[in-house]
């Protein structure tokens, strides 16, 4: 009589135990196998909640179904998965920079800087000082005791940017002022070759001014803030503190007066200027010790060209980057140096066909010059010769 109780007591069992497991079965999310490509414990967990604070609704969903291939669990049967594969963003914004037309504008960064970060804590707390200007020098090590009593006499306000002609970097850390720089060194070359490669409009566009300087300038009679004060007063986008004449000296512009703060025109000899207005009595500075505003530099690097590294000519040219230039373009006086002539950057060139490291370097120099000014020419020519080709032809079609 106790057999056919428990065969009843069983069966019962069994049919309870299948409606449990069926109701928690339709209850419970299931599990997307399809969408399972590595086990779940290869990744990190998500902290849900901090999600759902910093995001809305919408940024949510979509945020979570990008979520469920790598968790393999969908959260909620009510969200749909994205309309879209997530790698395809459908983003097409044609006034961003080249190349990221598929960013939303947001996220798009064009700019940089020489801002030194730090690798740990708050990235909004790295910065004490956001300097406003960029003072740069191409060096090597002999001149070390120039460079330093030349960036005494720039301000906290200024970051520094070394060029190594001669690989000595590291040699520089005797300096307190050095672990703030920023250091290139790229044997053998010359100040236009770093410009053109490390100081893109872009990269230098929070400051305000560019110093691009040689190694051997004197500095007893300059203040880089003091400098500055009298460039903004008079408006100047392209300049260079006087040169105290010295022998040698070329060019009437460039040299210190003593009757005035700043002058923008000089008496040259007869024939060297057919319009008192340009170069060199005009619209002039030398590529020694120029100074550049941040819109002017944006044009001048695009004037620089790749292969003459040298720069000779360049002080003829920048005027074309200055609207009414003959008013922009001026000498300080009230802020002099001394160009001591130190030969450093030639006796890096190299001796051959009986010729002194140096002759060489000069020789190609000139040579720069006459092709920087050919392209020039044609350039211009060319230009001016199409436009007048497209007046033409639209006149004949209207």
């Amino acid at each position: 009589m106790r057999r056919p109780s428990q065969m009843m007591r069983l069966l019962l069992t069994s049919f309870f135990g299948l409606i449990v497991g069926f109701l928690m079965g339709i209850t419970f999310p299931t599990l997307t196998l399809t969408k399972m490509n590595l086990p779940s414990t290869l990744f990190p967990s998500i902290d849900l909640a901090y999600i759902e604070d910093k995001y809305s609704d919408l940024s949510r969903q979509r945020l979570f179904g990008s979520w469920s291939s790598t968790k393999s669990l969908k959260l909620n049967q009510d969200i749909p998965d994205p309309p879209y594969d997530y790698n395809d963003t459908k983003i097409w914004v044609p006034t961003n920079p080249r190349g990221a037309e598929r960013l939303p504008p947001d996220i798009v960064t064009p700019e940089s800087d020489f801002y030194l970060r730090r690798l740990w804590g708050d990235p909004n707390e790295d910065i004490a000082i956001k300097q406003r200007y960029l003072v740069t020098f191409t060096v090597g090590y002999d001149q070390r005791k120039n460079i330093d009593a030349a960036l005494k006499k720039f301000s906290d306000n200024f970051t520094i940017m070394l060029f190594h002609y001669d690989g000595r970097a590291s040699e520089w850390e005797e300096f307190e002022w050095s672990k703030r720089a920023i250091h290139v060194s790229i044997w053998k070359q010359t100040k236009w070759w770093y410009a053109k490669r490390f100081l893109h409009p872009d990269i230098v566009a929070p400051y305000e001014y560019i110093f691009i300087w040689d190694e051997d300038l004197g500095v007893e009679h300059f203040d880089s803030e003091k400098y500055l004060t009298v460039v903004k007063k008079h408006g100047l986008e392209i300049s260079q503190p006087g040169l105290e004449p010295y022998e040698g000296l070329t060019w009437e512009m460039t040299k210190k007066r003593d009757d005035t703060e700043v002058h923008k025109h000089a008496e040259e000899r007869n024939g060297w200027c057919s319009d008192p207005n340009l170069p060199p009595c005009a619209a002039f500075v030398e590529i020694m010790a120029p100074v550049f505003s941040r819109k002017a530099w944006r044009c001048v690097w695009h004037m620089i060209q790749n292969d003459l590294v040298h720069g000779w000519g360049l002080d003829f040219a920048v005027r074309k980057c200055v609207q009414n230039a003959h008013e922009k373009i001026g000498v300080v006086d009230a802020q002099w140096i001394i160009h001591q002539g130190v030969p450093s950057l030639g006796n890096q060139g190299q001796q051959e066909r009986g010729k002194q490291p140096w002759e060489g370097v000069r020789e190609r120099c000139r040579r720069e010059w006459t092709m920087f000014q050919d392209r020039l020419d044609n350039a211009e020519k060319a230009y001016f010769e199409a436009s007048a080709h497209n007046n033409a032809s639209s006149r004949l079609h209207r």
